[in-house]
């Protein structure tokens, strides 16, 4: 979430262009947004790329994942009202659930019709992120909200980790007063409270989706997943050395006690972050890396389940994980854990599972996991 002062508009979000080739820590972009970007170096690791370590084609994200009640409901909503594309659908019915992924594709790129083993073969290829809708059958029929959106206050020593998506759009007050045209509930209205110019929506699960401006005319694109972390310094080595993410821009709001970091999966041999493509947004609350006891919920939790997991796709699995291991990383499910294999979940150093996806998958059609014979 962008911060600005009282009673100002939040300007465009803008990454800063990077020299061929990347041999030093990169300098966040400075803006006129308030704030110090004082803060240059990341453990030696925000680098595009991985530093030091010999890799094949570098991990990419690829998922951020939530848990939904409706799929109608939802699929409405990020279709039609956030522009977003369905690439691909997923069916598991033996175990009772079906996976949706959808991304902000230009209009004019042809994609596979959803299901086919030519939209597997594309999905688990893309160079870009997808939003991964997770459909536990039976869920629609419930009563009430069935999955916890995140963002309540701190209880105790626990507090939840994630916070939103996020969509960039032309003209922000516009946009909002379309969706709110169309019975979509807000959390934040442009116009309300200390920070102009930016609005929180709820989707049908009531996630916070924000708002902001930097989308091309006639066109939303998915812009962020934000997450809040305890401890910057682990979080950035994580995701940089061992997920090939850059650090993009780092914001430091002294006053109000928090900090900003974006991060993103630069294209190999790129000199700018690609303005269609979303950042992951790391939120650091001052002082909690300092609190022994403090922790942020994952989502996964029996009684807050809502985001599930950010994933990254990687020529191999076992590999990767191997390597994860070894920095000292738990797994949450190793690739040859549980019936389907080749596939595993990592947790980073807040604890979010981070799931550890084949590139191209296994076979003819893709897949990325296989079971036991």
């Amino acid at each position: 979430m962008l911060a600005a002062p009282a009673g100002t508009s939040v300007p465009r979000i803008r990454w800063a262009k990077f020299s061929t080739p990347q041999k030093t820590p990169l300098r966040p972009l400075r803006t006129r947004m308030s704030g110090s970007t004082s803060w240059f170096k990341v453990v030696g690791a925000a680098v595009a790329g991985v530093a030091g370590v010999a890799r094949r084609a570098k991990p990419t994200w690829q998922q951020s994942m939530l848990r939904i009640k409706d799929p109608e409901k939802s699929l409405e909503f990020y279709k039609n009202k956030m522009g977003m594309r369905l690439l691909d659908k997923l069916d598991f019915e033996s175990m009772s659930f079906s996976l949706y992924f959808l991304a902000s594709v230009p209009e004019e790129e042809k994609t596979p019709e959803p299901g086919s083993v030519e939209a597997h073969r594309y999905l688990w290829n893309f160079p870009g992120t997808t939003l991964e809708l997770t459909h536990n059958y039976g869920t629609e029929k419930e009563e009430g909200p069935k999955y916890h959106p995140g963002n309540l206050p701190q209880e105790g020593d626990r507090r939840d980790g994630f916070g939103h998506v996020a969509f960039s759009v032309h003209d922000v007050e516009e946009t909002c007063n379309e969706l709110d045209t169309a019975g979509v509930k807000f959390q934040k209205k442009p116009n309300e409270g200390r920070m102009k110019g930016l609005a929180f929506a709820l989707d049908p699960d009531g996630y916070w989706v924000e708002i902001i401006r930097g989308g091309q005319k006639g066109r939303h694109t998915l812009a962020q997943t934000m997450l809040r972390i305890k401890d910057p310094k682990k979080s950035l080595e994580f995701y940089t050395k061992h997920l090939g993410m850059t650090l993009l821009s780092h914001r430091d709001f002294p006053d109000a006690k928090f900090s900003l970091y974006f991060l993103g999966t630069m294209p190999e041999g790129a000199t700018e972050f690609p303005s269609d493509r979303p950042v992951l947004e790391l939120t650091h609350n001052h002082g909690t890396e300092n609190d022994e006891k403090f922790q942020y919920y994952s989502g996964n939790e029996a009684d807050r389940k809502g985001f599930g997991h950010l994933g990254f796709l990687v020529d191999d699995v076992y590999e990767t994980c191997k390597e994860l291991e070894e920095a000292g990383y738990a797994m949450q499910k190793a690739p040859d854990g549980g019936s389907m294999k080749g596939l595993a979940f990592a947790r980073d150093p807040d604890g979010y599972w981070v799931e550890i996806i084949k590139r191209g998958g296994y076979d003819e059609a893709a897949t990325p996991y296989f079971f036991e014979k």
